[in-house]
């Protein structure tokens, strides 16, 4: 048997609008959106839905992200948003308003427009 042991054809890295590491990282040490009794685990940014920036197999952008425990994040990837009490449109409205309060925003859409 023959193995293909030519490398993979990699995909483009994601465009700079659509990554912000470091409000993730901010996000990061926030409390669960969802917090409650059943929340264990790191802290995670979830992505929310946004057909703006997200494309056929890209991940929305880094700005339409909530903080989420990994039971929480787990729960919304396999079940839907509905399993975590939130509609698609209240997931992105929580999204725009951690947006909002990110103390880094001014300067990383001043550098990404």
């Amino acid at each position: 048997m023959r193995v293909d042991v030519r490398p993979r054809k990699q995909n483009p890295p994601r465009p700079a609008w659509k990554v912000a590491e470091s409000y993730k990282q901010w996000l990061r040490g926030r409390k669960c959106a969802f917090h409650g009794p059943d929340c264990w685990g790191k802290i995670e940014a979830a992505h929310t839905p946004d057909p703006m920036s997200k494309g056929m197999s890209t991940k929305a952008a880094d700005c339409n992200c909530i903080p989420a425990c990994q039971w929480h994040h787990n729960l919304q990837t396999v079940k839907g948003w509905s399993a975590v009490g939130l509609t698609r449109e209240t997931a992105a409205q929580m999204a725009d308003s951690f947006w909002k309060l990110w103390p880094g925003r001014a300067a990383w859409e001043a550098e990404n427009g």
